[in-house]
């Protein structure tokens, strides 16, 4: 349940987090994402800072919306997994549904991705969150090898996965009528068929 929003007057309380969200990117379009303030954010949501700050910990933060989350979901996926499909199959299909979004938000996460993949300030922070993604998906990996997460199998499958990922969502962000799943399991696709293995 989403924590309680401070009333202003005049302005309906947001309820969610993709609400908050919602009123970032409209700033960040309008005014640039250096430009916004936390406190521009929380306003234009009709929230405290206070509030603004039980969503997210930072304003870059704001766009990778509920990652931790979504991290969380694709370890339990990963490890759910039979152990007889193939392991590219499993990563192809752990990659299209940690990227899986409601048609009804595609906007907006077109909106987050050309912010991630464009701004100087979140490229810095991409940094991490690649990283925390990377060893989930390292992790698995390695249990399927029997080997461990920071051996060279794992990191290499790990950083090619990522670097799939990243050329889906560029060519999905050139073409308005491009389907992401579908962008992801050909990429993960040809990566296969250049390795070998498709």
């Amino acid at each position: 349940m989403p924590d309680p929003v401070t009333n202003r007057a005049g302005r309906r309380p947001v309820t969610s987090r993709s609400e908050v969200e919602h009123a970032a990117f409209e700033l960040f379009a309008r005014q640039g994402f250096e430009h916004t303030t936390v406190d521009d954010i929380a306003q234009a949501a009709g929230i405290g800072r206070r509030t603004f700050f039980r969503y997210f910990p930072s304003k870059n933060d704001v766009a990778w919306g509920d990652f931790e989350s979504q991290l969380a979901l694709m370890r339990a996926r990963l490890a759910e997994a039979p152990a007889d499909k193939p392991l590219l199959q499993v990563i192809s299909d752990a990659l299209v549904d940690f990227n899986r979004v409601d048609p009804a938000e595609a906007p907006w996460h077109r909106r987050r991705m050309e912010l991630i993949l464009t701004i100087p300030a979140l490229q810095a922070h991409s940094t991490l969150r690649y990283a925390e993604w990377r060893e989930v998906l390292a992790e698995f990996v390695a249990t399927r090898l029997g080997s461990t997460p920071d051996s060279l199998a794992p990191q290499a499958i790990a950083y090619a996965t990522l670097g799939v990922a990243l050329s889906a969502y560029e060519q999905w962000l050139r073409s308005q009528d491009a389907e992401l799943g579908d962008l992801m399991r050909a990429a993960v696709h040809e990566l296969g068929a250049a390795l070998g293995t498709a």
